[in-house]
């Protein structure tokens, strides 16, 4: 008889003290090791993570945002552990949890006896602040790999976490999903969305202003049409005394730390045209030790306000042909 398949999750820390210990307790009763890539994290994330016994903790030494590369290092690592059988890897960030009716479910089981090469794919569920509530978007995402040594690249942002290769087979999970718990604290959600915004700007200058609002206030029309959550989702986590995430932080949280690193390196201009300015930069700057003398007073005018203001109010009807005709016209004016 073959060996059992040996399951890693692999994850990457960057001061996620207030999930890290939910996200550690549940995946404990599913994986055999969790690596942990920390890239520097200066609240309790290293000291959280040395108490599990399946944790295996890396540094990420990168000095800038790159996905592709920490999830080379995970899987690198996960690659250099030695095992009998096959390696599954599970990739998830810390505010990601597989569901617990996995623990009965057929299609774990198929996920252990999956071939080596197979990528499995998972609904990626957001749960609505409160945690009582979700929304699914359509499609499925690539979380799962049953390994077989192939490289992976990744994209510096919005990376797929593992190799996908064109001519793999394919798993597709119903009934064990993966639960996104990043709007569970709706304030922290809105700041790492103000840096992606930001980010986007400079790095990919090419794409529109509106685009960037729609993509990243996606959430904003899908907690409109939260559901009900199964309570088979969570409850076998909940009999083992496993309490799921509450949120609850206070700002100012690591992101907007970068954004204001990003507005005193290239001024204002960039971003007049994101959503970006429910913040009081110039208060923040000033409770820093790094204060600058930049003007960082919120640049946009009357017009530009009232835009973004729109833009907020029709997110829902973003795919209707009257908003789509606006926006095609806002595009002319640069938009």
């Amino acid at each position: 008889m073959s060996a059992p398949a040996t399951v890693f999750a692999l994850t990457p820390v960057l001061n996620e003290a207030w999930i890290l210990d939910a996200y550690l307790a549940c995946a404990s009763t599913w994986a055999d090791h969790i690596i942990i890539a920390d890239q520097g994290s200066d609240d309790s994330s290293r000291e959280i993570a040395s108490t599990y016994p399946k944790v295996v903790l890396v540094g990420n030494n990168a000095s800038e945002y790159d996905e592709g590369g920490r999830q080379r290092l995970l899987i690198e690592t996960a690659r250099s552990i030695p095992v009998e059988g096959r390696r599954i890897l599970i990739a998830l960030d810390s505010d990601e949890f597989l569901t617990a009716n996995r623990a009965s479910s057929p299609e774990w089981q198929a996920v252990l006896n999956a071939d080596p090469g197979t990528v499995v794919w998972f609904d990626w569920v957001n749960v609505a602040p409160g945690g009582e509530r979700f929304w699914q978007d359509p499609g499925k995402v690539p979380f799962g790999f049953v390994d077989d040594g192939r490289p992976h690249v990744g994209e510096r942002i919005h990376s797929r976490r593992i190799p996908t290769p064109p001519d793999a087979p394919a798993l597709h999970l119903d009934e064990v999903k993966v639960l996104h718990y990043q709007c569970i604290d709706w304030p922290r959600m809105r700041s790492k969305q103000r840096w992606y915004q930001a980010w986007e700007r400079l790095n990919h200058p090419g794409k529109r202003p509106i685009t960037l609002f729609r993509q990243y206030h996606h959430m904003d029309a899908g907690v409109a049409r939260a559901q009900p959550m199964p309570r088979e989702w969570t409850e076998g986590y909940e009999r083992e005394g496993h309490a799921m995430p509450a949120g609850g932080t206070s700002p100012p949280y690591r992101w907007d730390h970068d954004v204001l690193d990003l507005l005193q390196r290239h001024g204002t201009e960039p971003f007049r045209r994101l959503d970006v300015w429910d913040i009081d930069w110039t208060a923040l700057n000033g409770r820093l030790p790094r204060a600058t003398d930049n003007d960082l007073r919120d640049p946009r005018s009357d017009l530009e306000r009232r835009v973004l203001r729109w833009l907020a109010r029709t997110q829902a009807a973003s795919g209707t042909l009257p908003v789509r005709a606006v926006q095609r016209v806002l595009q002319f004016a640069g938009w």
